[in-house]
């Protein structure tokens, strides 16, 4: 059983690059989250450093010496205050996982490996600092930087990667990826649904709850009830959620992200309905979108709801 679903395009030229000595020191995964960027670094990374069922087990349990995994998060140990909420990349965090470590020989003597996950959290002077270990690191080094934002990193970032795209997967193939999870066909299908070709978005869905509450949000638009105490609610829960897997975090940015998430939801149903009102399915959709700008510029959520709710409620009774 291939250890990557989907994106075989990538695969195979990963594979053929690496085998005639050709790969890159630093290369670019970009695509949506959730559509296997991680796994295939994964399945990169345990090629590039020996291939063996060793090699393999320790890099799935995150023990190998020469495979790092860079997140935002680490900001946290630079932080003499203890207050970070890691929202972007630091220099340091930079220079200290990435920049130092891959100009230093490698641990076990088949190279190193360096997956920065959220690359485009990077911000300028972090992304400064990585440029020339990038271009000339010690060694045999890899750096993948994986991102579903790549116009967020600086031209010269890209220009010294090799970038490789990935899409959403088939219906089929996100199947796949959710039944090694023991998720069940039923909810696959109601996880499908919502998160399109996506099953890493699928299974935190699934695990959220969001993909059973869709259902509630579907039935106000479709009834043209009002949805802002719903959106309050839902993007709270969210929220709640996104600070268990990350208590340090942020909880006015996760509850951004939560409205980013279900107005993205609601668009989405509105856009499938667009063909038995064009018009009126345009204003709704233009109404959730400025929604969204204005409630991550902070405006007053209260005034921003209830004009959203005015639009979308008040129009349709017109």
């Amino acid at each position: 059983m291939s250890e990557v679903v989907g994106h075989q395009n990538v695969v195979e030229r990963l594979g053929k690059a690496l085998s005639e000595g050709r790969l890159a020191h630093g290369l670019l995964f970009a695509g949506p989250t959730g559509v296997g960027k991680r796994t295939t670094a994964n399945w990169l990374s345990k090629r590039f450093l020996g291939d063996t069922p060793d090699v393999h087990r320790r890099i799935d349990a995150g023990t190998h010496g020469d495979f790092h995994v860079v997140t935002r998060q680490l900001v946290r140990n630079y932080d003499k205050t203890g207050k970070s909420k890691a929202i972007q990349f630091t220099i340091d965090v930079v220079r200290g996982e990435i920049v130092a470590p891959a100009n230093r020989a490698s641990i076990e003597g088949d190279g190193k490996v360096f997956v920065v996950e959220e690359a485009e959290t990077m911000n300028p002077a972090a992304q400064n600092a990585l440029l020339k270990t990038l271009e000339e690191p010690y060694g045999r080094t890899l750096i993948v930087l994986l991102t579903d934002n790549p116009m967020r990193l600086l031209p010269t970032i890209r220009s010294r990667c090799q970038t490789f795209a990935f899409g959403e997967l088939t219906k089929a193939e996100t199947t796949e990826v959710l039944a090694r999870h023991e998720v069940t066909a039923v909810d696959a299908d109601a996880a499908y649904e919502v998160a399109g070709g996506s099953p890493g978005r699928a299974l935190s869905f699934l695990r959220t709850g969001v993909v059973a509450r869709r259902r509630e949000l579907v039935d106000r638009l479709q009834q043209r009830q009002p949805i802002a105490d719903f959106l309050v609610e839902a993007a709270g829960v969210a929220a709640e959620a996104a600070l268990e897997d990350d208590p340090l975090g942020s909880k006015d940015a996760f509850t951004r992200d939560g409205f980013r998430l279900w107005l993205g939801l609601a668009a989405d149903h509105v856009r499938r309905d667009f063909a038995a009102d064009p018009e009126s399915a345009c204003d709704a959709i233009e109404a959730m979108h400025r929604a969204e700008r204005y409630l991550l510029a902070n405006v007053n959520r209260d005034l921003v709801l209830r004009q959203l709710d005015l639009t979308l409620v008040g129009r349709q009774k017109a």
